[in-house]
Protein backbone atom coordinates (compact mmCIF):
# COMPACT_ATOMS: atom_id res chain seq x y z
CA UNK A 1 0.00 0.00 0.00
CA UNK A 2 2.47 2.27 0.81
CA UNK A 3 4.36 1.98 -2.31
CA UNK A 4 0.68 2.68 -4.21
CA UNK A 5 0.77 5.72 -2.12
CA UNK A 6 4.20 7.05 -3.08
CA UNK A 7 3.41 5.93 -6.66
CA UNK A 8 0.19 8.00 -6.43
CA UNK A 9 2.10 11.04 -4.79
CA UNK A 10 4.41 10.96 -7.95
CA UNK A 11 1.82 10.89 -10.53
CA UNK A 12 -0.20 14.13 -8.84
CA UNK A 13 2.81 15.71 -8.47
CA UNK A 14 6.29 14.37 -9.74
CA UNK A 15 5.71 14.00 -13.43
CA UNK A 16 4.78 17.60 -13.89
CA UNK A 17 6.88 20.35 -15.21
CA UNK A 18 8.12 22.72 -12.41
CA UNK A 19 5.91 25.55 -13.81
CA UNK A 20 2.77 22.99 -13.70
CA UNK A 21 3.62 21.89 -10.80
CA UNK A 22 3.95 25.52 -8.89
CA UNK A 23 0.38 26.23 -10.29
CA UNK A 24 -0.99 23.23 -8.83
CA UNK A 25 0.31 22.95 -5.58
CA UNK A 26 0.51 25.60 -2.91
CA UNK A 27 3.75 25.58 -0.99
CA UNK A 28 2.23 24.42 2.36
CA UNK A 29 0.82 21.06 -0.12
CA UNK A 30 4.28 20.57 -1.52
CA UNK A 31 5.79 20.41 1.92
CA UNK A 32 3.23 18.08 3.22
CA UNK A 33 3.57 16.00 0.06
CA UNK A 34 7.68 15.90 0.75
CA UNK A 35 7.29 15.40 4.76
CA UNK A 36 4.66 12.41 4.31
CA UNK A 37 6.64 10.40 2.22
CA UNK A 38 9.66 10.82 4.27
CA UNK A 39 7.33 9.84 7.60
CA UNK A 40 6.05 6.91 5.28
CA UNK A 41 9.46 5.83 4.58
CA UNK A 42 9.89 6.08 8.24
CA UNK A 43 6.51 4.57 9.48
CA UNK A 44 8.01 2.45 12.52
CA UNK A 45 9.11 5.23 14.36
CA UNK A 46 6.07 7.51 12.99
CA UNK A 47 3.14 8.64 14.94
CA UNK A 48 0.87 9.36 12.19
CA UNK A 49 -2.33 10.53 14.94
CA UNK A 50 -0.33 14.22 16.72
CA UNK A 51 2.13 16.64 15.51
CA UNK A 52 3.59 16.93 12.07
CA UNK A 53 3.00 13.82 10.51
CA UNK A 54 -1.35 14.24 11.53
CA UNK A 55 -0.30 18.28 10.02
CA UNK A 56 0.95 16.77 7.00
CA UNK A 57 -1.87 14.36 6.51
CA UNK A 58 -4.86 17.04 7.22
CA UNK A 59 -2.85 19.51 4.66
CA UNK A 60 -3.60 17.28 2.26
CA UNK A 61 -7.13 16.58 3.01
CA UNK A 62 -8.01 20.15 3.13
CA UNK A 63 -6.67 20.53 -0.31
CA UNK A 64 -8.55 21.32 -3.25
CA UNK A 65 -6.78 18.76 -4.96
CA UNK A 66 -8.59 15.36 -5.64
CA UNK A 67 -5.48 13.67 -6.39
CA UNK A 68 -3.81 14.73 -2.69
CA UNK A 69 -7.29 13.93 -0.80
CA UNK A 70 -7.29 10.68 -2.74
CA UNK A 71 -3.50 10.35 -1.06
CA UNK A 72 -4.28 11.30 2.44
CA UNK A 73 -8.00 8.86 2.41
CA UNK A 74 -5.19 5.51 1.00
CA UNK A 75 -2.44 6.47 3.92
CA UNK A 76 -5.12 7.06 6.66
CA UNK A 77 -6.86 3.63 5.46
CA UNK A 78 -3.29 2.10 5.46
CA UNK A 79 -1.72 3.31 8.63
CA UNK A 80 -5.15 2.70 10.42
CA UNK A 81 -5.28 -1.01 9.01
CA UNK A 82 -1.73 -2.08 10.72
CA UNK A 83 -2.15 0.50 13.96
CA UNK A 84 -5.47 0.87 15.67
CA UNK A 85 -6.00 3.00 19.20
CA UNK A 86 -7.93 5.64 20.65
CA UNK A 87 -7.54 8.96 19.31
CA UNK A 88 -9.11 12.45 19.14
CA UNK A 89 -10.84 14.33 17.12
CA UNK A 90 -7.62 16.39 15.51
CA UNK A 91 -7.52 12.78 13.94
CA UNK A 92 -11.22 11.98 13.59
CA UNK A 93 -12.08 15.19 12.15
CA UNK A 94 -10.23 15.06 8.66
CA UNK A 95 -11.72 11.64 7.47
CA UNK A 96 -14.76 12.47 8.41
CA UNK A 97 -14.18 15.30 5.69
CA UNK A 98 -12.97 12.89 3.41
CA UNK A 99 -16.33 11.04 4.30
CA UNK A 100 -17.94 13.94 2.46
CA UNK A 101 -16.05 13.92 -0.91
CA UNK A 102 -17.74 13.44 -3.45
CA UNK A 103 -14.73 11.15 -4.90
CA UNK A 104 -15.53 7.74 -5.02
CA UNK A 105 -12.07 6.79 -4.10
CA UNK A 106 -11.61 8.75 -1.33
CA UNK A 107 -15.40 7.74 -0.05
CA UNK A 108 -14.00 4.14 -0.30
CA UNK A 109 -10.21 4.47 1.64
CA UNK A 110 -12.18 6.82 4.30
CA UNK A 111 -14.65 4.72 4.96
CA UNK A 112 -12.46 2.47 5.38
CA UNK A 113 -9.85 4.09 7.66
CA UNK A 114 -13.16 4.95 9.97
CA UNK A 115 -14.12 1.60 10.21
CA UNK A 116 -10.50 0.36 11.51
CA UNK A 117 -10.50 3.25 14.31
CA UNK A 118 -14.13 2.08 15.23
CA UNK A 119 -12.75 -1.43 16.57
CA UNK A 120 -11.87 0.53 19.39
CA UNK A 121 -13.99 1.70 21.67
CA UNK A 122 -13.08 5.08 22.61
CA UNK A 123 -13.48 5.77 19.12
CA UNK A 124 -16.64 4.39 18.76
CA UNK A 125 -18.55 6.91 20.36
CA UNK A 126 -16.18 9.92 19.60
CA UNK A 127 -17.27 9.25 15.71
CA UNK A 128 -20.73 9.23 16.25
CA UNK A 129 -20.52 12.37 19.06
CA UNK A 130 -18.40 14.05 16.19
CA UNK A 131 -21.74 13.18 13.63
CA UNK A 132 -20.15 10.52 11.84
CA UNK A 133 -23.26 8.80 11.00
CA UNK A 134 -24.86 11.25 8.92
CA UNK A 135 -21.79 10.57 5.71
CA UNK A 136 -21.92 6.75 6.51
CA UNK A 137 -25.72 6.61 6.02
CA UNK A 138 -25.43 8.63 3.19
CA UNK A 139 -22.60 6.24 1.64
CA UNK A 140 -24.56 3.37 2.08
CA UNK A 141 -26.75 4.84 -0.22
CA UNK A 142 -23.98 4.74 -2.48
CA UNK A 143 -24.58 3.02 -5.99
CA UNK A 144 -20.29 1.59 -5.33
CA UNK A 145 -20.48 -2.02 -3.61
CA UNK A 146 -16.52 -1.21 -2.29
CA UNK A 147 -18.11 2.47 -0.79
CA UNK A 148 -21.02 0.55 0.79
CA UNK A 149 -19.04 -2.10 2.14
CA UNK A 150 -16.64 -0.26 4.15
CA UNK A 151 -19.85 2.15 5.29
CA UNK A 152 -21.52 -0.88 6.75
CA UNK A 153 -18.50 -2.23 7.75
CA UNK A 154 -18.05 0.76 9.99
CA UNK A 155 -21.81 1.00 11.23
CA UNK A 156 -21.48 -2.41 12.42
CA UNK A 157 -18.84 -1.61 14.46
CA UNK A 158 -19.76 1.04 15.90
CA UNK A 159 -23.10 -0.61 16.92
CA UNK A 160 -21.39 -2.51 18.85
CA UNK A 161 -21.11 -0.12 21.87
CA UNK A 162 -24.31 0.55 23.94
CA UNK A 163 -23.58 4.26 23.55
CA UNK A 164 -24.23 4.18 20.18
CA UNK A 165 -27.10 1.60 19.75
CA UNK A 166 -29.93 3.86 20.14
CA UNK A 167 -28.43 6.91 18.14
CA UNK A 168 -28.14 4.72 15.47
CA UNK A 169 -31.79 3.67 15.55
CA UNK A 170 -32.74 6.99 15.24
CA UNK A 171 -30.36 8.35 13.01
CA UNK A 172 -31.85 6.23 9.76
CA UNK A 173 -29.39 3.98 9.49
CA UNK A 174 -31.96 0.82 9.80
CA UNK A 175 -33.95 1.22 6.71
CA UNK A 176 -30.64 1.65 4.25
CA UNK A 177 -28.99 -1.64 6.32
CA UNK A 178 -32.08 -3.77 5.85
CA UNK A 179 -31.93 -3.28 2.17
CA UNK A 180 -28.68 -3.91 2.07
CA UNK A 181 -28.94 -6.77 3.87
CA UNK A 182 -30.23 -8.39 0.65
CA UNK A 183 -27.44 -6.97 -1.27
CA UNK A 184 -25.54 -9.72 -4.20
CA UNK A 185 -22.12 -9.19 -2.83
CA UNK A 186 -21.50 -10.97 -0.18
CA UNK A 187 -19.52 -8.78 1.94
CA UNK A 188 -22.05 -6.32 2.03
CA UNK A 189 -24.63 -8.64 3.00
CA UNK A 190 -22.26 -10.29 6.05
CA UNK A 191 -21.75 -6.34 7.37
CA UNK A 192 -25.45 -4.87 6.68
CA UNK A 193 -26.64 -8.90 8.73
CA UNK A 194 -24.37 -7.99 11.51
CA UNK A 195 -25.08 -4.33 12.18
CA UNK A 196 -28.71 -5.22 12.72
CA UNK A 197 -27.84 -8.09 14.78
CA UNK A 198 -25.89 -5.73 17.08
CA UNK A 199 -29.06 -3.74 17.17
CA UNK A 200 -31.16 -6.24 18.49
CA UNK A 201 -30.13 -5.87 22.19
CA UNK A 202 -32.45 -3.22 23.43
CA UNK A 203 -36.03 -3.30 23.37
CA UNK A 204 -36.33 0.00 21.30
CA UNK A 205 -34.18 -0.78 18.83
CA UNK A 206 -35.85 -3.73 18.42
CA UNK A 207 -39.05 -2.26 17.84
CA UNK A 208 -37.06 0.12 15.49
CA UNK A 209 -36.21 -2.77 13.51
CA UNK A 210 -39.16 -4.76 13.63
CA UNK A 211 -40.38 -0.76 12.07
CA UNK A 212 -37.89 -0.95 9.32
CA UNK A 213 -39.19 -3.83 8.10
CA UNK A 214 -36.17 -6.12 8.69
CA UNK A 215 -37.92 -9.19 10.00
CA UNK A 216 -39.21 -10.57 6.75
CA UNK A 217 -35.26 -9.75 5.26
CA UNK A 218 -33.48 -12.01 8.40
CA UNK A 219 -36.16 -14.70 8.27
CA UNK A 220 -35.37 -15.25 4.06
CA UNK A 221 -31.70 -14.93 4.67
CA UNK A 222 -31.51 -17.92 7.12
CA UNK A 223 -31.89 -20.00 3.65
CA UNK A 224 -28.53 -18.22 2.75
CA UNK A 225 -25.75 -20.77 2.33
CA UNK A 226 -22.92 -18.30 4.33
CA UNK A 227 -22.27 -19.11 7.35
CA UNK A 228 -21.76 -15.77 8.85
CA UNK A 229 -25.29 -14.78 7.14
CA UNK A 230 -27.07 -17.49 8.73
CA UNK A 231 -25.72 -17.53 12.09
CA UNK A 232 -26.36 -13.17 12.40
CA UNK A 233 -29.73 -13.82 10.90
CA UNK A 234 -30.76 -16.32 13.52
CA UNK A 235 -28.68 -14.61 16.21
CA UNK A 236 -31.26 -11.38 15.53
CA UNK A 237 -33.84 -13.23 15.56
CA UNK A 238 -33.66 -15.05 18.67
CA UNK A 239 -33.17 -11.65 20.22
CA UNK A 240 -36.07 -10.01 18.21
CA UNK A 241 -38.26 -13.34 19.79
CA UNK A 242 -37.56 -12.38 23.34
CA UNK A 243 -40.55 -9.81 23.24
CA UNK A 244 -44.05 -11.10 23.29
CA UNK A 245 -45.47 -8.85 20.93
CA UNK A 246 -42.53 -9.96 18.51
CA UNK A 247 -43.33 -13.40 18.79
CA UNK A 248 -46.90 -12.74 18.14
CA UNK A 249 -45.95 -10.86 14.87
CA UNK A 250 -43.80 -13.67 13.66
CA UNK A 251 -46.51 -16.41 14.34
CA UNK A 252 -48.73 -13.74 11.61
CA UNK A 253 -46.46 -13.53 9.13
CA UNK A 254 -43.62 -15.64 8.91
CA UNK A 255 -44.98 -19.26 8.39
CA UNK A 256 -41.62 -21.12 7.74
CA UNK A 257 -39.44 -19.67 10.38
CA UNK A 258 -39.68 -22.59 13.01
CA UNK A 259 -39.27 -25.01 9.87
CA UNK A 260 -35.77 -23.10 8.64
CA UNK A 261 -34.76 -23.07 12.25
CA UNK A 262 -35.41 -26.75 13.02
CA UNK A 263 -33.16 -27.23 9.24
CA UNK A 264 -30.17 -24.98 10.22
CA UNK A 265 -30.25 -27.18 13.86
CA UNK A 266 -29.45 -30.22 11.10
CA UNK A 267 -26.44 -28.27 10.07
CA UNK A 268 -22.71 -28.56 10.34
CA UNK A 269 -22.07 -25.25 11.70
CA UNK A 270 -21.95 -25.45 16.24
CA UNK A 271 -22.21 -21.82 16.16
CA UNK A 272 -25.39 -21.64 13.94
CA UNK A 273 -26.92 -24.42 15.53
CA UNK A 274 -26.70 -23.12 18.49
CA UNK A 275 -28.65 -19.89 18.15
CA UNK A 276 -30.89 -21.87 15.94
CA UNK A 277 -31.88 -23.70 19.22
CA UNK A 278 -31.72 -20.25 21.13
CA UNK A 279 -33.95 -18.68 19.00
CA UNK A 280 -36.77 -22.12 18.97
CA UNK A 281 -36.38 -22.16 23.01
CA UNK A 282 -37.75 -17.73 22.85
CA UNK A 283 -40.63 -18.56 20.62
CA UNK A 284 -41.63 -21.77 23.00
CA UNK A 285 -42.20 -18.95 25.40
CA UNK A 286 -45.45 -19.02 23.71
CA UNK A 287 -48.01 -22.40 23.44
CA UNK A 288 -48.22 -21.90 19.65
CA UNK A 289 -44.46 -21.95 19.04
CA UNK A 290 -44.37 -24.89 21.90
CA UNK A 291 -46.75 -27.13 19.89
CA UNK A 292 -45.34 -26.03 16.12
CA UNK A 293 -41.84 -27.09 17.08
CA UNK A 294 -42.59 -30.48 17.44
CA UNK A 295 -44.77 -30.91 14.42
CA UNK A 296 -41.92 -29.56 12.55
CA UNK A 297 -39.73 -32.39 13.10
CA UNK A 298 -38.03 -30.48 16.12
CA UNK A 299 -37.27 -33.06 18.94
CA UNK A 300 -34.80 -35.38 16.95
CA UNK A 301 -32.34 -32.72 15.99
CA UNK A 302 -32.42 -31.29 19.88
CA UNK A 303 -31.79 -34.74 20.90
CA UNK A 304 -28.98 -34.37 18.68
CA UNK A 305 -27.85 -31.27 20.06
CA UNK A 306 -28.62 -32.51 23.58
CA UNK A 307 -26.22 -35.42 23.65
CA UNK A 308 -23.36 -33.20 22.11
CA UNK A 309 -19.72 -33.02 23.76
CA UNK A 310 -19.96 -29.18 22.61
CA UNK A 311 -21.25 -27.22 25.99
CA UNK A 312 -22.93 -24.51 24.30
CA UNK A 313 -24.83 -26.75 22.29
CA UNK A 314 -25.71 -28.94 24.99
CA UNK A 315 -27.21 -25.86 26.77
CA UNK A 316 -29.01 -24.10 23.93
CA UNK A 317 -30.63 -27.72 23.53
CA UNK A 318 -31.68 -28.11 27.06
CA UNK A 319 -32.94 -24.77 27.72
CA UNK A 320 -35.19 -25.08 24.61
CA UNK A 321 -36.74 -28.37 25.16
CA UNK A 322 -37.42 -26.98 28.82
CA UNK A 323 -39.56 -24.72 26.97
CA UNK A 324 -41.21 -27.10 24.86
CA UNK A 325 -41.98 -29.73 27.79
CA UNK A 326 -44.27 -26.83 29.32
CA UNK A 327 -46.95 -27.40 27.49
CA UNK A 328 -48.95 -31.21 28.76
CA UNK A 329 -49.40 -31.68 25.24
CA UNK A 330 -45.54 -32.74 24.60
CA UNK A 331 -45.25 -34.33 27.23
CA UNK A 332 -45.30 -38.20 26.21
CA UNK A 333 -43.60 -37.15 22.28
CA UNK A 334 -41.15 -36.21 24.38
CA UNK A 335 -40.37 -39.10 25.99
CA UNK A 336 -41.20 -41.22 23.14
CA UNK A 337 -38.12 -39.26 21.55
CA UNK A 338 -35.91 -40.62 23.61
CA UNK A 339 -35.14 -37.70 26.07
CA UNK A 340 -35.43 -39.22 29.33
CA UNK A 341 -32.34 -40.67 29.73
CA UNK A 342 -30.28 -38.06 28.36
CA UNK A 343 -31.49 -35.58 30.18
CA UNK A 344 -30.61 -37.73 33.81
CA UNK A 345 -27.51 -38.45 32.49
CA UNK A 346 -27.29 -34.23 32.24
CA UNK A 347 -28.21 -33.89 36.06
CA UNK A 348 -24.42 -35.14 36.50
CA UNK A 349 -22.75 -31.95 34.62
CA UNK A 350 -21.69 -30.79 38.14
CA UNK A 351 -19.49 -28.01 36.62
CA UNK A 352 -22.53 -26.17 35.07
CA UNK A 353 -25.78 -25.02 36.79
CA UNK A 354 -27.58 -23.93 34.41
CA UNK A 355 -27.42 -27.14 32.43
CA UNK A 356 -28.83 -29.03 35.50
CA UNK A 357 -31.40 -26.25 35.98
CA UNK A 358 -32.87 -26.82 32.30
CA UNK A 359 -32.80 -30.73 33.14
CA UNK A 360 -34.71 -31.21 36.11
CA UNK A 361 -37.24 -28.68 35.21
CA UNK A 362 -37.74 -30.24 31.81
CA UNK A 363 -38.51 -33.69 34.11
CA UNK A 364 -40.27 -32.03 36.41
CA UNK A 365 -42.48 -30.55 33.32
CA UNK A 366 -42.89 -34.01 31.57
CA UNK A 367 -43.82 -35.99 34.88
CA UNK A 368 -46.65 -33.37 35.65
CA UNK A 369 -49.48 -34.77 33.63
CA UNK A 370 -49.95 -38.42 33.69
CA UNK A 371 -48.66 -41.73 36.24
CA UNK A 372 -47.48 -43.11 33.11
CA UNK A 373 -44.80 -40.23 32.56
CA UNK A 374 -43.76 -40.28 36.39
CA UNK A 375 -43.39 -43.66 36.02
CA UNK A 376 -41.71 -43.56 33.22
CA UNK A 377 -39.33 -40.55 34.24
CA UNK A 378 -38.58 -42.56 37.69
CA UNK A 379 -37.52 -45.63 35.45
CA UNK A 380 -35.19 -43.62 33.90
CA UNK A 381 -32.81 -43.15 37.10
CA UNK A 382 -33.94 -39.54 37.83
CA UNK A 383 -34.98 -39.46 41.91
CA UNK A 384 -31.58 -41.90 42.20
CA UNK A 385 -29.29 -39.43 40.40
CA UNK A 386 -31.29 -36.29 42.39
CA UNK A 387 -30.82 -38.07 45.89
CA UNK A 388 -27.15 -38.88 44.72
CA UNK A 389 -27.02 -34.98 43.80
CA UNK A 390 -28.93 -32.92 45.92
CA UNK A 391 -27.27 -32.23 48.93
CA UNK A 392 -24.13 -30.90 46.80
CA UNK A 393 -25.82 -28.58 44.18
CA UNK A 394 -26.40 -25.01 44.24
CA UNK A 395 -29.59 -23.83 45.59
CA UNK A 396 -31.06 -23.22 42.54
CA UNK A 397 -30.83 -27.06 41.26
CA UNK A 398 -31.64 -27.92 44.81
CA UNK A 399 -34.80 -26.65 44.43
CA UNK A 400 -35.82 -27.70 40.83
CA UNK A 401 -35.18 -31.01 42.32
CA UNK A 402 -37.05 -31.36 45.33
CA UNK A 403 -39.40 -29.75 42.87
CA UNK A 404 -39.49 -32.62 40.95
CA UNK A 405 -39.25 -35.42 43.70
CA UNK A 406 -42.65 -33.30 45.10
CA UNK A 407 -44.33 -34.15 41.83
CA UNK A 408 -43.65 -37.48 41.36
CA UNK A 409 -44.72 -38.04 44.99
CA UNK A 410 -48.29 -36.97 43.41
CA UNK A 411 -48.61 -40.54 42.12
CA UNK A 412 -49.78 -43.21 44.67
CA UNK A 413 -48.28 -45.81 42.73
CA UNK A 414 -44.82 -44.50 43.03
CA UNK A 415 -44.65 -43.69 46.77
CA UNK A 416 -43.44 -46.88 48.07
CA UNK A 417 -41.10 -47.24 45.22
CA UNK A 418 -39.79 -43.21 46.09
CA UNK A 419 -39.82 -44.42 50.19
CA UNK A 420 -37.94 -47.41 48.95
CA UNK A 421 -35.56 -45.12 47.23
CA UNK A 422 -34.57 -43.32 50.51
CA UNK A 423 -35.15 -40.09 49.60
CA UNK A 424 -36.45 -39.36 53.15
CA UNK A 425 -32.21 -38.84 53.91
CA UNK A 426 -32.26 -35.88 51.53
CA UNK A 427 -35.72 -34.60 51.89
CA UNK A 428 -35.75 -34.18 55.73
CA UNK A 429 -32.76 -32.23 56.12
CA UNK A 430 -33.35 -29.84 53.12
CA UNK A 431 -36.72 -28.91 55.24
CA UNK A 432 -34.23 -26.90 57.11
CA UNK A 433 -32.43 -25.33 53.67
CA UNK A 434 -31.08 -21.89 53.76
CA UNK A 435 -33.70 -21.71 50.76
CA UNK A 436 -37.76 -20.88 51.64
CA UNK A 437 -38.22 -22.55 48.09
CA UNK A 438 -35.75 -25.59 48.83
CA UNK A 439 -37.24 -26.00 52.50
CA UNK A 440 -40.84 -25.81 50.95
CA UNK A 441 -40.39 -28.11 47.95
CA UNK A 442 -39.00 -30.87 50.11
CA UNK A 443 -41.92 -30.23 52.68
CA UNK A 444 -44.29 -30.36 49.81
CA UNK A 445 -42.79 -33.90 48.32
CA UNK A 446 -43.28 -35.10 52.62
CA UNK A 447 -46.29 -34.32 52.84
CA UNK A 448 -47.40 -35.32 49.27
CA UNK A 449 -45.47 -38.87 50.44
CA UNK A 450 -47.73 -39.21 53.92
CA UNK A 451 -50.68 -40.18 52.54
CA UNK A 452 -52.15 -43.77 51.57
CA UNK A 453 -48.46 -45.44 51.52
CA UNK A 454 -50.19 -48.51 53.36
CA UNK A 455 -46.97 -49.30 55.73
CA UNK A 456 -45.79 -46.24 57.86
CA UNK A 457 -42.81 -48.39 59.68
CA UNK A 458 -40.11 -45.97 57.77
CA UNK A 459 -42.10 -42.64 58.62
CA UNK A 460 -41.53 -44.47 62.22
CA UNK A 461 -37.68 -45.07 61.77
CA UNK A 462 -37.49 -41.40 60.32
CA UNK A 463 -38.95 -39.35 63.20
CA UNK A 464 -36.06 -38.47 64.73
CA UNK A 465 -33.37 -38.95 62.60
CA UNK A 466 -31.65 -37.62 59.64
CA UNK A 467 -31.39 -34.21 60.78
CA UNK A 468 -34.04 -34.37 63.57
CA UNK A 469 -36.08 -36.23 61.63
CA UNK A 470 -40.37 -35.69 60.40
CA UNK A 471 -40.60 -34.69 64.27
CA UNK A 472 -38.12 -31.73 63.52
CA UNK A 473 -39.25 -30.29 60.23
CA UNK A 474 -43.23 -30.49 61.38
CA UNK A 475 -41.56 -28.78 65.00
CA UNK A 476 -39.74 -26.21 62.88
CA UNK A 477 -42.44 -24.98 60.31
CA UNK A 478 -45.25 -24.89 62.71
CA UNK A 479 -43.29 -22.81 65.16
CA UNK A 480 -42.54 -20.67 62.14
CA UNK A 481 -44.96 -18.05 62.07
CA UNK A 482 -45.11 -18.58 58.36
CA UNK A 483 -48.91 -19.28 56.92
CA UNK A 484 -47.83 -21.27 53.73
CA UNK A 485 -45.44 -23.56 56.00
CA UNK A 486 -48.12 -24.11 59.07
CA UNK A 487 -50.57 -25.52 56.20
CA UNK A 488 -48.07 -27.89 54.80
CA UNK A 489 -47.32 -28.91 58.38
CA UNK A 490 -50.63 -29.29 59.49
CA UNK A 491 -51.83 -30.80 56.08
CA UNK A 492 -48.92 -33.69 56.49
CA UNK A 493 -49.40 -34.00 60.17
CA UNK A 494 -53.36 -34.49 59.08
CA UNK A 495 -52.22 -37.34 56.59
CA UNK A 496 -49.94 -38.90 59.37
CA UNK A 497 -52.66 -38.88 61.38
CA UNK A 498 -55.34 -40.16 59.45
CA UNK A 499 -52.49 -43.45 58.51
CA UNK A 500 -54.57 -45.49 61.60
CA UNK A 501 -50.47 -46.46 62.47
CA UNK A 502 -51.22 -46.58 66.48
CA UNK A 503 -47.89 -46.35 66.93
CA UNK A 504 -47.14 -43.81 64.73
CA UNK A 505 -50.34 -41.49 66.15
CA UNK A 506 -48.81 -42.16 69.83
CA UNK A 507 -45.82 -41.13 68.73
CA UNK A 508 -47.17 -38.43 67.53
CA UNK A 509 -48.97 -37.17 70.23
CA UNK A 510 -45.94 -37.85 72.61
CA UNK A 511 -44.62 -34.87 70.72
CA UNK A 512 -45.25 -32.03 72.73
CA UNK A 513 -44.16 -29.32 71.07
CA UNK A 514 -45.99 -29.69 68.05
CA UNK A 515 -49.20 -30.75 69.46
CA UNK A 516 -48.88 -27.79 71.86
CA UNK A 517 -48.70 -25.23 68.40
CA UNK A 518 -51.83 -27.38 66.57
CA UNK A 519 -53.59 -26.58 69.98
CA UNK A 520 -52.75 -23.30 69.59
CA UNK A 521 -53.59 -22.62 66.40
CA UNK A 522 -57.12 -24.59 66.64
CA UNK A 523 -58.16 -21.80 68.91
CA UNK A 524 -57.77 -19.16 66.43
CA UNK A 525 -60.78 -16.79 65.66
CA UNK A 526 -61.44 -16.55 62.13
CA UNK A 527 -63.15 -12.84 61.71
CA UNK A 528 -64.94 -12.40 58.07
CA UNK A 529 -63.77 -9.15 56.09
CA UNK A 530 -65.01 -7.56 53.27
CA UNK A 531 -61.74 -6.69 51.84
CA UNK A 532 -60.89 -9.33 48.71
CA UNK A 533 -57.44 -9.83 49.50
CA UNK A 534 -57.84 -9.96 53.24
CA UNK A 535 -60.64 -12.49 52.68
CA UNK A 536 -58.56 -14.89 50.82
CA UNK A 537 -56.28 -14.37 53.11
CA UNK A 538 -58.53 -15.34 55.72
CA UNK A 539 -59.82 -18.30 53.73
CA UNK A 540 -56.71 -20.04 53.76
CA UNK A 541 -56.07 -19.35 57.59
CA UNK A 542 -59.45 -20.88 58.16
CA UNK A 543 -58.31 -24.05 56.61
CA UNK A 544 -55.26 -24.03 58.37
CA UNK A 545 -57.57 -23.91 61.75
CA UNK A 546 -59.69 -26.64 60.49
CA UNK A 547 -56.71 -28.93 59.52
CA UNK A 548 -55.85 -27.84 62.76
CA UNK A 549 -59.21 -28.69 64.87
CA UNK A 550 -59.39 -32.22 62.73
CA UNK A 551 -55.76 -33.06 63.50
CA UNK A 552 -56.68 -32.75 67.51
CA UNK A 553 -59.82 -34.37 66.92
CA UNK A 554 -57.86 -38.14 65.61
CA UNK A 555 -54.81 -37.57 67.85
CA UNK A 556 -57.52 -37.87 70.59
CA UNK A 557 -58.87 -41.51 68.78
CA UNK A 558 -61.72 -39.65 67.27
CA UNK A 559 -61.34 -41.84 64.12
CA UNK A 560 -60.66 -41.70 60.35
CA UNK A 561 -63.53 -41.58 57.63
CA UNK A 562 -61.45 -41.34 55.19
CA UNK A 563 -57.99 -40.17 53.95
CA UNK A 564 -58.20 -35.94 53.62
CA UNK A 565 -57.71 -34.98 50.45
CA UNK A 566 -55.56 -32.33 48.64
CA UNK A 567 -51.82 -32.38 47.93
CA UNK A 568 -49.09 -30.33 47.24
CA UNK A 569 -47.54 -29.65 43.96
CA UNK A 570 -44.80 -26.50 43.97
CA UNK A 571 -45.48 -24.01 41.12
CA UNK A 572 -46.32 -24.18 37.81
CA UNK A 573 -44.19 -25.67 35.39
CA UNK A 574 -41.34 -23.61 34.21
Amino acid sequence: MSDFVKRLFSSCCGSRSKVDYDNVLADSEREAVADLLNYLENRAETDFFSGEPLAALSTLVYSQNIDLQRSASLTFAEITERDVRPVDRATLEPILFLLESPDIEVQRAASAALGNLAVDGQNKVLIVSLGGLTPLIRQMNSPNVEVQCNAVGCITNLATHEENKARIARSGALAPLTRLAKSKDMRVQRNATGALLNMTHSDDNRQQLVSAGAIPVLVSLLSSTDTDVQYYCTTALSNIAVDSANRKRLAQTETRLVQSLVQLMKGEAPKVQCQAALALRNLASDEKYQLEIVKAGGLPPLLGLLQSSYLPLILSAVACIRNISIHPMNESPIIDAGFLRPLVDLLGSTDNEEIQCHAISTLRNLAASSDRNKQLVLEAGAVQKCKELVLDVPLSVQSEMTAAIAVLALSDDLKPHLLDLGVFDVLIPLTDSESIEVQGNSAAALGNLSSKVGDYSLFLTSWEQPSGGIHGYLARFLNSGDPTFQHIAIWTLLQLLESNDAKLIQTINQAKDVMDVVREISRREVESDVDADAAESEDGEAEVVALARRCLELSSGGGSDGQSKGSYTPSDKT
